[in-house]
């Protein structure tokens, strides 16, 4: 594995699949291949449930994915983990047998073994999926040799959120983004890397097509750094479409921001700190780029703008089938009014919004939606009104999938795999109605 830039560290960390070690020839084995034994630190590290091991240990002949955390992470950890579990959901039985996840606290003073434990707890981590603490100095050297490390200066948390993908029986690694498509990842490992036993023999680097770096260069780089995060013209994602953001900031501001987004927003610019709290769990990083490449990936959002659609045409077939107006039926509105006071750790409306559903669904015949908003109105406390509020979303989820007016109307299904329960929140920024402030994030939308 090759010593990788910052950049590169980076762009491996937003993007996606962008390293791949694979040998010609004959599938290989753990023995003729220099990612063996001797290529890791041989460093002892202790598990939540505080058992020393050897790194090498835990992947010797397994199919892996390894991350960097820490608990007390504000920032980008809970969103990663979350997407680990929403993984160990998908693999099903596999993990523990054939997939394993290795999550190293770069955070040893604090993270114990028993605050590992209470962690992987939250997440429900089964078997297969270990957290390991130990030496400041040995995590150090591991983070660098499996490439996951990061200089602490040049981020928000300590680190980026990476996820090395690898399967030490063949010698093929693979890093990628820790907070992509959990289903899209865990295709990788069980496709690319799970199949290593009946593949077909891998092509070496000789084979690769160049790069292109003139045509397409901005379309690259606006793939490679900002699709994670962005659309043009789709809509918000993580964070804003750069079509409506080019419109409203103005290309002058978006280039400057784009280039040094941490230095704009130490100038408290005014944009920047709204974009701050509009998107407070996933700030815009610092990708270290150069004006050129800044100017590239400008030009192609302006190209690609100008070619996006008016109409998201999903949107606009479901209200041609529905007849429905793009706006939530008054039962959706309550619903959406609930999700937002949990979310933001209040009971002001609750109650209220909660008779009102009640009210709405009886109306519409639908009991089991109008049976748990009642009991929703009876509760007075947060943590009462979110466990009710759990069993009402089932019922609204169940109706939204079988009702086009509420996808019309840009309201979404979200998943958090910590309270394994679902909810319906508008378009954007996932908003977890569960934990509120603890993980506002923590969840994905998933339809």
């Amino acid at each position: 594995m090759k010593t990788q830039t910052r950049r590169a560290a980076f762009a491996a960390a937003v993007t996606g699949l962008v390293l791949s070690i694979a040998l010609a020839g004959t599938t290989p084995t753990a023995a003729d291949t220099r990612w063996g034994a001797g290529y890791f630190p041989d460093v002892t590290l202790t598990t939540q449930d505080g058992k020393d091991v050897k790194f090498y240990d835990l992947i010797k002949g397994r199919t892996v994915a390894i991350d960097l955390i820490y608990t007390n992470c504000q920032y980008a950890c809970p969103i990663e983990t979350s997407k680990l579990a929403r993984m160990q959901q998908i693999l099903g039985d596999r993990m523990g047998r054939d997939v394993f996840f290795v999550s190293i606290s770069i955070d040893p003073e604090h993270d114990t073994p028993a605050v590992l434990k209470a962690y992987g707890a939250k997440f429900n981590a089964g078997p297969g999926w270990t957290f390991l603490t130990g030496k400041a100095s040995d995590i150090d050297a591991l983070s660098r040799k499996l490439g996951l490390w990061s200089d602490p200066k040049e981020t928000q948390d300590g680190h980026t959120p990476m996820l090395l993908l690898g399967n030490e029986a063949t010698g093929e690694w693979m890093r990628t983004s820790a907070l992509d498509n959990p289903a899209f990842t865990a295709r990788l490992i069980t496709d690319r890397l799970g199949n290593w036993k009946t593949a077909l023999p891998a092509k070496s680097y000789t084979e690769a097509k160049p790069i292109s770096t003139r045509r397409d260069g901005g379309e690259y780089l606006f793939k490679s750094l900002c699709a994670t995060c962005h659309t043009v013209g789709q809509g918000i994602k993580i964070g804003p479409d750069l079509a409506a953001a080019l419109d409203a900031h103005g290309r002058t501001w978006m280039a400057e921001y784009t280039l040094s987004p941490d230095a704009v927003r130490a100038k408290k610019d005014r944009i920047a700190v709204m974009l701050a709290a509009r998107y407070p769990e996933v700030r815009m990083p610092n990708l270290s780029l150069n004006a050129g490449e800044v100017e590239t990936i400008l030009k192609y959002v302006e190209t690609a703008r100008a070619a996006a659609p008016p109409v998201a045409p999903a949107a606009a077939a479901a209200v041609a089938t529905s007849g429905a107006a793009a706006r939530p039926s008054a039962m959706v509105e309550a619903a959406l009014a609930l999700h937002d006071a949990l979310a933001r750790d209040t009971m002001v409306g609750v109650r209220g919004q909660a008779a009102a559903l009640r009210a709405a669904a009886a109306a519409a015949n639908l009991p089991a939606v109008a049976s748990a908003a009642a009991d929703l109105a009876k509760q007075t406390t947060l943590d009462s009104a979110r466990r009710s509020f759990g069993v009402l979303s089932d019922a609204l989820v169940a109706y939204a999938k079988s009702h086009d007016d509420v996808r019309a109307a840009g309201v979404r299904v979200a998943y958090c795999p910590m309270a394994r329960k679902s909810w319906l929140q508008k378009d954007g920024p996932v908003q977890n109605p569960y934990f509120g402030s603890r993980m506002r994030a923590c969840g994905e939308l998933t339809s």
